[in-house]
């Protein structure tokens, strides 16, 4: 079947509710397994998160690939402010079904179905928007869409990293589980790699740089539309965050974080005593600890390779360039340029559309799974 129908029937038989979802006409299988978070959501916050339970406990679906014997598995980090499965469903199936691996959609903090149900509301957050349109005069991109996102990181940027910082050690927990053998289905030792997206290739660069526990000395990354530095990023979009949020993010992590650092507590001392600290201060900047960041990425240099899109206005390619194949590297090989020929977006490459233009996805669809899926298996 193609890209289209894949996501037609896939998207027509998921349900987060359901223990055991089987695919028509497909041996492999979707189990929606159980997790519980260890990491305070508050941690390093001067708001209180504590009280989301579902952003405590959750599910995540993890693809069961025909041969069940398998010790492959495959981790896929999602994009910012995603509040379905909806897109990733066939991504993972497609990967599951190249690489004969267990595949792990793994919901970010506060994400999928890790945020209450009434963020995705329209008539509820329709309110919000308005309110928030007297507030900020000059706001553009503010949309129901957003605007839970958008508020909360104007609210507080922190949030930014707490997400990141909690998901992290959450990911930790995930792999420490499948490596020991108490995951209820992956096989014990089984060998993780990751396809991450957008925002989850920023985290996935961290968690490779950080390596906490050494759980990641031999993983592999593909990222697709994602690894740049986060200055090079541009998160305006009516799907992601409005104007006011990102000039808020962008200010503080440029301006003011490495100033707050300064101040001896819990934040700051995680930040410059952990090597996962200094990979995320490095990760914000090309400027920011460069000799550590281009040590490691020229170390990982078989390990991590990146599709970037010609024209993604949010992770521009050439970001993704300069922060993973600086100028006198030698490590051109890191990230290809694409170029799709239909009309898509960073946050739309692959639109589900019924014109003549279908085949095109499909083939491009293709075209990207396979070369993960070579690099992945």
């Amino acid at each position: 079947m193609s890209y289209t129908e894949d996501y037609h029937e896939l998207k027509s038989v998921f349900d987060p509710g359901i223990k055991e979802i089987r695919i028509p006409g497909s041996s492999i299988r979707i189990i929606n397994e159980n997790f519980t978070s260890d990491i305070d959501p508050g941690n390093f916050l001067k708001k209180d998160d504590s009280a989301i339970a579902e952003n405590i406990s959750f599910s995540y679906p993890v693809f069961v690939p025909d041969d069940e014997k398998s010790r492959k598995a495959i981790l896929l980090l999602h994009g910012l402010n995603e509040r379905n499965w909806q897109k990733y469903l066939v991504w993972a199936y497609r990967l599951s079904v190249v690489t004969g691996s267990y595949v792990i959609l793994f919901p970010i903090s506060f994400h999928i179905n890790r945020s209450p149900l009434s963020w995705t509301n329209p008539r509820l957050m329709q309110d919000i928007v308005k309110e928030r349109n007297r507030s900020f005069a000059d706001v553009s991109m503010s949309t129901f869409a957003n605007i839970a996102l958008s508020k909360r990181l104007t609210e507080e940027p922190m949030r930014f990293f707490n997400s990141g910082y909690q998901t992290a050690f959450d990911i930790v927990k995930l792999m420490k589980q499948i490596k020991s053998g108490e995951h209820e289905i992956i096989p014990e030792g089984s060998s993780v790699n990751i396809f991450a997206y957008s925002i989850g290739a920023f985290l996935s660069e961290i968690l490779m740089l950080g390596n906490p526990d050494q759980l990641f000395s031999s993983s592999r990354l593909f990222m697709f539309c994602g690894g740049s530095v986060f200055s090079n990023m541009y998160g305006t979009s009516k799907y992601i965050m409005d104007s006011a949020a990102y000039k808020s993010i962008y200010s503080y992590y440029m301006d003011d974080f490495e100033e707050d650092i300064k101040n001896r507590n819990h934040f700051s001392d995680f930040l410059r005593s952990t090597q996962i600290g200094i990979a995320f201060r490095a990760m914000i900047d090309l400027a920011r600890f460069r000799q550590f960041r281009e040590s490691m990425f020229s170390k990982l240099r078989e390990q991590i390779r990146s599709i970037a899109l010609k024209n993604d206005r949010v992770i521009p390619a050439g970001g993704i360039v300069s922060t993973l194949s600086p100028a006198g590297s030698g490590r051109s090989e890191a990230v290809e340029i694409w170029d799709f020929p239909y009309s898509y977006s960073h946050e739309n490459p692959f639109p589900v559309v019924e014109s003549p233009e279908q085949h095109l996805v499909d083939r491009c669809f293709e075209k990207m799974i396979t070369k993960a899926g070579l690099f992945l298996a």
